[in-house]
């Protein structure tokens, strides 16, 4: 059976473009101090960033709110091409073991543009059309927007 032609389904999509090369911004997503400054939107923070950056390598964020809350996203790397491609999902951890409910992959995919310019692809693939609902009711399009719009001015700092 052919699945290279296999349409992705419970889809959400980001797009932007940064005034800065690949490198940069895929630096950005794999340095735990420098993902920490912009990965979720302020007054959220990044207070822990425990990543290994191999396939099957884990990749775990913890996100604490204003209110004291702590969200912590435990995960597996599926994919790493430096400065073109990562992909994470949180369905296993690290080692591939199975986590009792997946959610969504991540993928980030970064396309060199002329004039040092990158297009900032960001995707979240969800296991069924009630979980990518849920995820836009959680503001995916606001929230991964304003972490994108940190992501920018970080990237303008380095």
């Amino acid at each position: 059976m052919d699945m290279t032609n296999k349409k992705p389904g419970h889809e959400l999509v980001l797009v932007r473009e940064f005034d800065a090369r690949p490198e940069k911004i895929y630096k950005a997503w794999t340095t735990p101090e420098l993902l920490k400054q912009w990965f979720c939107p302020v007054p959220w923070k990044v207070t822990e960033a425990n990543l290994d950056l191999r396939v099957g390598g884990r990749c775990n964020i913890v996100m604490e709110g204003p209110k004291g809350e702590v969200v912590p996203n435990e995960g597996v790397y599926l994919e790493l091409v430096e400065n073109e491609k990562i992909v994470t999902t949180d369905a296993f951890t690290e080692g591939f073991v199975p986590q009792e409910k997946p959610f969504m992959v991540a993928t980030v995919l970064l396309e060199e543009l002329p004039g040092g310019r990158t297009r900032y692809t960001a995707k979240a693939l969800h296991w069924s059309e009630e979980d990518k609902k849920t995820h836009e009711q959680m503001g995916f399009h606001e929230g991964w927007g304003k972490a994108a719009d940190q992501l920018a001015a970080l990237l303008a700092r380095m």
